[in-house]
């Protein structure tokens, strides 16, 4: 039995319960405040109700897209397990277009400190004499956010520089090999074209941007 039931068995006839637990003779209890609380628990009604549809609007689009694009690769007599990647679909007139993101969460193990370790060494050999331009903005990337997380794309980006120190390409495998990927979070988003351009623009479901 959920807890509004067992509180409604609580509640004598004629009282209300307030928000400290107190049972209130509904006769003490003023107008105003009689009108306030309709008015939230109507509100939260179609607030509850709202998010139950956009949760099964969400399950939907992804079984439709996830069918289509099984559809799709059987024209071509090949069977597609999971579903991991993005996928982008677009109506016949290009006005609309969908978008199937999966972003993965990363984090690094012990190996990192191992990379940054042999990334130092470089930067000390790199700028003795020289400046410290290179040295901060490698360094940079090791730089924490408020939550005292790493910006994982900033280090990641680290293994787009292909120098050929035999330290600085064992860093990059260090990096590779520390990568953890401990979750993901799936995505539908939904556009529009604006007008005959080629740019678009986001159908929000969020309530706060609409």
């Amino acid at each position: 039995m959920n807890t509004q039931a067992n509180e409604a068995q609580r509640i004598p006839e004629g009282y209300r319960m307030d928000a400290k637990g107190r049972l209130i003779p509904e006769e003490s209890i003023k107008p105003i405040d009689q009108a306030r609380d309709e008015l939230a628990i109507e509100l939260v009604t179609k607030a509850i109700e709202l998010n139950r549809q956009l949760q099964q609007f969400k399950a939907a689009a992804f079984g439709d897209i996830e069918t289509f694009v099984q559809l799709s690769a059987e024209q071509y007599g090949v069977n597609v397990g999971g579903k991991k990647g993005n996928v982008t679909l677009l109506s016949f007139d290009g006005r609309y277009k969908i978008q199937r993101q999966v972003a993965d969460h990363i984090t690094f193990d012990e190996r990192l400190e191992a990379a940054k370790g042999l990334i130092d060494e470089c930067l000390k050999d790199w700028t003795s004499g020289a400046g410290h331009e290179v040295k901060t903005i490698v360094q940079d990337a090791f730089r924490t956010d408020k939550q005292g997380n790493l910006r994982t794309g900033a280090v990641l980006a680290l293994r787009r520089h292909d120098f050929d120190d035999p330290r600085w390409l064992k860093a990059m495998d260090a990096i590779a090999d520390a990568v953890q990927v401990t979750g993901s979070k799936s995505y539908v988003r939904i556009y529009e074209r604006i007008g005959e351009t080629e740019r678009y623009q986001p159908i929000s479901l969020n309530i706060a941007e609409v």
